[in-house]
């Protein structure tokens, strides 16, 4: 894990005035974030927090946790995450429109055309979310631990989860072709992600919450 510095992406905001079709309508924004699920054996003392397919730890929890460690996630402030409606429309972290038609598969049936500016903006979110949806999907493609049940232990576990993202980082960053967008494994997980979700100095956002800002941002 001592490489990680070399193969961690490092986010960068889209810029303002950015031509960039897919994303002209997210300037300041870092990328897309969300969670995924890997299946693995805990001792029996520890099951009850891992009940349930989420386990005790849902989207809002986790990312509570990871904003507030020392070397956890760091969002500047003015900048933001794409993330779905699982998470608190608040400062650093942009989420949809709740009791509005989201997921692309609604888009791809029924009127193609938003009803009003909520579904107008989030049929563009959800378009530019989808990214880490396709991301997990070669990620469980590419390493078949990541989608088959772990005995080893949990913080082992963790490790595990970060080297393979860490190398399929790599293996993106140098490799001109990437010959798991062809394997019927990763059309296979994509669409299972895809079911289951229907170091700058400065100031950092270290709580997420709801706020008339925020919500005036979205607007």
């Amino acid at each position: 894990m001592t490489v990680h510095r070399y193969m961690l992406a490092t986010p960068q905001a889209v810029e303002e005035g950015s031509e960039d079709r897919p994303w002209i309508y997210f300037q300041g924004c870092l990328g897309a974030l969300d969670g995924t699920y890997t299946q693995m054996q805990v001792p029996a003392v520890d099951r009850p927090r891992y009940r349930s397919r989420k386990g005790s730890a849902a989207d809002g929890r986790v990312l509570k946790d990871a904003i507030s460690r020392e070397n956890g996630l760091k969002v500047p402030t003015g900048f933001y995450y794409l993330c779905d409606s699982g998470y608190t429309n608040g400062e650093g972290f942009l989420a949809p429109y709740r009791g509005y038609r989201y997921h692309l598969r609604e888009w791809e049936t029924g009127h193609r055309v938003a009803q009003n500016y909520q579904e107008h903006f989030n049929m563009k979110h959800a378009k530019e979310r989808n990214v880490i949806e396709c991301v997990f999907g070669q990620l469980k493609s590419r390493w078949a631990i990541l989608r088959s049940n772990s005995y080893y232990p949990v913080q082992t576990q963790n490790m595990i989860i970060m080297a393979c993202t860490y190398l399929h980082n790599f293996i993106k960053d140098n490799m001109e072709y990437d010959p798991v967008l062809d394997d019927e494994e990763y059309i296979i997980q994509l669409e299972q992600v895809m079911a289951a979700n229907n170091e700058e100095n400065g100031e950092y956002i270290e709580v997420v919450e709801p706020s008339q800002a925020w919500s005036a941002f979205r607007e």
